[in-house]
């Protein structure tokens, strides 16, 4: 019997991890719990909601298009003075003076994010016309209930929520 060298055994060994590693890479995805596929309402098509003309729909996707890279610069800017008020704060020596400056400039970076949200909207509602934009009102606040309710149900303990659900399907009669 022939004596094999280590690094054929490691070469070997090398190849059934990697032919293992890629074929675990094949297997089906497991099985997801059920209680991620309840209910959900539909999301209302908010440009069919409204009852937008193809001139306003441009706009806004005008408005979209321009706001998108500002708002990734700002939010990117958010992140990195984030990083930076943490290593000031958790470094090795505490500084003070350099915690109130990266503070500073955490602010001003959530600032400029909230801005240009703002200015999102301030450009939104000059699109609106009166009708759509009680329209658009409705929608925002049965938006902000819907959150409301799913927060709520979260505070709930796990036995309650699943009565919760219970209650809220809708009452089914059979039919003969």
């Amino acid at each position: 019997m022939k004596y094999l060298s280590p690094k054929v055994i490691l070469l070997v060994a090398a190849f059934a991890i990697f032919t293992v590693g890629t074929s675990a890479q094949d297997d089906p995805p497991p099985p997801q719990d059920a209680s991620q596929f309840e209910r959900r309402e539909p999301r209302p098509n908010l440009l069919e909601s409204l009852g937008l003309s193809q001139d306003q729909i441009r706009q806004i996707r005008t408005m979209n298009r321009d706001r998108k890279p500002l708002m990734e610069a700002a939010q990117h800017q958010l992140r990195e003075a984030n990083r930076a008020l943490d290593m000031s704060i958790y470094g090795d020596s505490l500084d003070e003076s350099a915690v109130q400056a990266r503070l500073k400039e955490f602010q001003l970076a959530q600032g400029e994010i909230a801005r240009i949200r703002f200015q999102s909207e301030v450009e939104l509602r000059k699109i609106l016309t009166p009708e759509q934009l009680v329209r658009f009102r409705g929608l925002r606040a049965r938006a902000a209930e819907f959150r409301n309710n799913k927060q709520e149900r979260r505070m709930l303990p796990p036995g309650e929520r699943q009565l919760q659900r219970i209650r809220q399907l809708p009452n089914r009669q059979k039919v003969n």
